[in-house]
């Protein structure tokens, strides 16, 4: 048997660890340098992708994803929240200037879903799009609701839209959020809702940037741009659109609790109140578009909210259309800004400090502004009464704001309405009651001393 040279081994494993190392490097500069992250740990990137997955797995699931949807003509846009966050104006302009590169930079976010938005009225429902999706390996869950465009107090079964589309790819998931426009002129999603013999852990539900409640947008600008080297649309005012995701919930009426009050208590079909109601709607309409304006943000208060939560509508008798506004967003060209657009002051009571309040008319109906403290714990609104200079406060609970809709305007409500209702109007607030004190019927008016006699011509204006 012929002696093996020691020499010679020593230089094929040599030779073969030189070999082993060149591609290690190689592989290293090829794959893993190429991974860029920004605002996120690399470890946390790759764990997000199954199987301990590259970005670059990533990049080619959104790629045949977004190019699928392209094909199909969907009007989507990117929507998800980390990803516009890092997408400030001033990146976009300096990564367009870039040279396309493999680079996941911005849709690389560290989390397992990516979440895009879809113009509903824009795109044809068509189940070819699905279908092809589900071709190239891609899992499906539809969800889908009732259209809350079609209720009514006359219909109250809606036909059932699509409301969400999650799709998955080995354990990651893209999210499309379904936006229909709505008669007040917005865009609107609905929640997420799984019936019982649907998959519970089809995906991160909990991550979902869209879903947890409905949510109400303004109409948005789009623009087309290269992103991570893809080609896709964002809102043009990428800031906006992520203020107005912090704030987006959105409470429906109860058109079936509305139902059964006015089978109990029938609304007033009179001409008188039909007039009216057109008179308040064109009023409510002005108000909405004079604050957003002017970037102060209002709710429906009083009567007006009490109309919407009871009966979906505004109450007849009650004549007047009241709204609530914080006094930290108080300004003072607010007065100019309602006399601009046609209605005329009726009174100013109280003043920033204490106890604001405005009154205005137009066409014989009558706009009441009441104006928000907190103070220990509570919110707070105060009264005047003219001739006497006696001071009042109504007290609430905390709360916070949700969008809405009344009379096709869009509009706040304090999201915890029927704790709002029950402060001013009891536990009988289901009951109409015609004859009503702004002084004494209130449940939670209290006394509030009285305005100095030698302040009045400052404090209580009367036109």
């Amino acid at each position: 048997m012929p002696r093996v040279n020691r020499n010679f081994v020593l230089l094929l494993l040599l030779v073969g660890s030189c070999a082993f190392l060149l591609f290690q490097l190689h592989y290293y500069r090829k794959y893993v340098s190429k991974v860029r992250l920004t605002g996120t740990n690399q470890s946390e990137l790759l764990c997000c992708c199954p199987g301990n997955q590259t970005v670059l797995f990533l990049q080619q699931l959104l790629k045949k994803f977004l190019s699928l949807a392209q094909h199909f003509r969907l009007p989507l846009f990117l929507a998800d929240i980390r990803a516009l966050t890092l997408l400030s104006q001033d990146a976009l302009q300096q990564h367009n200037q870039m040279p396309h590169d493999p680079q996941c930079i911005f849709l690389c976010t560290g989390q397992p879903v990516t979440s895009f938005a879809l113009y509903a009225n824009l795109w044809k429902y068509d189940p070819g799009f699905l279908l092809a999706a589900q071709q190239r390996g891609f899992e499906l869950l539809e969800l889908q609701g009732e259209d809350p465009r079609l209720a009514s107090l006359d219909t109250l079964s809606g036909r059932e839209i699509p409301l969400h589309f999650l799709f998955r790819l080995h354990g990651y998931t893209i999210h499309v959020v379904l936006l229909y426009e709505r008669s007040g002129n917005y865009l609107w999603h609905g929640a997420v809702r799984l019936n019982a013999n649907m998959d519970q852990k089809f995906a991160p539900f909990q991550l979902l940037d869209y879903g947890q409640h409905a949510g109400a947008y303004d109409r948005l600008e789009l623009i087309l741009t290269v992103v991570d080297g893809l080609d896709v649309q964002l809102p043009q005012n990428i800031s906006n659109f992520l203020m107005q995701h912090q704030h987006a919930r959105f409470l429906e009426c109860r058109h079936q609790d509305a139902r059964r009050f006015l089978q109990l208590y029938p609304d007033d079909s009179s001409a008188a109140a039909h007039d009216f109601r057109r008179k308040a709607k064109l009023l409510l309409s002005v108000a909405a578009q004079t604050l957003a304006v002017l970037h102060v943000p209002f709710w429906i208060s009083s009567g007006t909210c009490l109309g919407w939560f009871r009966q979906c509508n505004i109450i007849s008798y009650s004549q007047d259309v009241d709204i609530g506004i914080f006094i930290s967003d108080f300004r003072p060209d607010i007065v100019a800004a309602f006399r601009d657009a046609g209605l005329s002051l009726k009174h100013k009571f109280g003043k920033v400090e204490d106890s604001l309040e405005l009154s205005f008319l137009s066409d014989d109906v009558k706009l009441d502004i009441f104006f928000f403290y907190k103070h220990e714990g509570v919110m707070w609104n105060g009264g005047t009464q003219a001739k006497s200079g006696r001071k009042f406060k109504y007290v609430f609970a905390p709360f916070t704001l949700c969008w809405a809709e009344l009379l096709e305007v869009k509009v706040r409500v304090p999201c915890e309405t029927l704790d709002y209702v029950m402060a001013n109007y009891g536990v009988f607030w289901n009951v109409p009651v015609r004859s009503w004190d702004w002084k004494t019927s209130p449940r939670n008016v209290i006394e509030n001393g009285m305005w100095p006699s030698k302040e009045w011509a400052e404090l209580i204006q009367v036109y």
